[in-house]
């Protein structure tokens, strides 16, 4: 490759994996690689390049059967205020990003058609804790749900509002919260995540209408989503802001995460543990710890501590960073 266009500075909207497009501060877009030893100072990850980072890039020649042609290259990757990941099924590298520089995430579960577990909610609220994004709960599908799921919806929004996170009720078929939704997204980045099949992109394709993000129906056999998104894309809102679509999680995950830290991001554990009578107090079976009395008396909800228990439990492959 020879020549070269002066640097310009833009954000990655959208990744494939090996293409990246780079829209500039004018609004114009770019088909560019990355240099091959272009990484992240300190993070390990099968992607050093994610959607919503800032990068600097240029145009070179590559000559190729007497034709030249432009080949965008990215040369530089801006510092990151947060990101996301996903632990990487490539065993050669801990993480993947799935995207970067977020103002809010949404994080949508479903009690039924597909099942959320509290504990993949805590583990997710403790990730966006450590990496400082603020997290909305959107339970959506509330059409479908029995008065005893309205019920234990009901209890799950008055336990996480207690805790400090907003939860939204919506219904993606019907439309109910999306006004909500809508203003809470303008003039932000945001990032929507969740199980495959609990209405992700169906809930942003009523919120923009012709977007037309893939969608698939869920199995019913098993009742799990089907994955329909394959690469994470960032899109601009005509009401102001943007969204970035992403993979469905099976597999949310903490970077550089020592057990003794786990505590600091369940916001009520680490509230009551100052008042524990060993300051390295773990919670679990030490004498005088004001965690375990919060959960006696319950100003520690249950699902919570034992989430909280998950995690210092879990196997050592998964403990390590990924």
């Amino acid at each position: 490759m020879t020549g070269g266009t002066p640097l310009k500075s833009g954000m990655v909207i959208r990744s494939t994996g090996s293409w990246f497009t780079v829209r500039d501060d004018e609004g114009n877009r770019y088909e560019c690689r990355i240099r091959g030893n272009l990484r992240i100072r300190g993070i390990q990850t099968t992607n050093p390049v994610a959607v919503g980072d800032r990068v600097d890039f240029q145009y070179l020649e590559k000559e190729s059967r007497d034709q030249k042609t432009l080949v965008g290259v990215i040369r530089h990757i801006h510092e990151r205020k947060n990101y996301i990941i996903r632990r990487s099924q490539n065993l050669s590298k801990q993480a993947h990003i799935i995207a970067s520089n977020i103002d809010q995430a949404f994080l949508v579960v479903t009690l039924q058609y597909p099942a959320t577990s509290t504990t993949f909610v805590d583990r997710y609220l403790a990730s966006a804790e450590a990496y400082r994004i603020p997290v909305i709960l959107v339970f959506n599908k509330t059409d479908l749900y029995s008065p005893e799921q309205m019920e234990n919806l009901n209890q799950l929004t008055n336990l996480y509002t207690g805790i400090g996170y907003p939860c939204l009720h919506t219904s993606a078929l019907l439309g109910n919260g999306l006004e909500e939704l809508r203003n809470l997204m303008k003039d932000k980045i945001s990032v929507f995540n969740g199980h495959s099949g609990v209405g992700k992109s169906t809930l942003i394709n009523r919120l923009q209408p012709g977007l037309n993000l893939r969608t698939r129906e869920i199995s019913d056999y098993h009742e799990k989503g089907k994955h329909t998104t394959t690469f994470s894309e960032l899109f601009e809102l005509d009401f102001g802001g943007y969204i970035i679509d992403t993979p469905g999680i099976k597999a949310y995950g903490m970077l550089e995460m020592e057990p003794w830290e786990i505590s600091h991001y369940f916001r009520e554990i680490f509230a009551l543990s100052a008042h524990c009578q060993y300051n390295n107090c773990s919670h679990t079976h030490e004498p005088g710890c004001a965690v375990k009395k919060g959960v006696e008396n319950g100003t520690v909800a249950l699902s919570r501590y034992t989430s909280y228990l998950g995690l210092l439990e879990t196997d050592e492959k998964y403990r390590q960073p990924f």
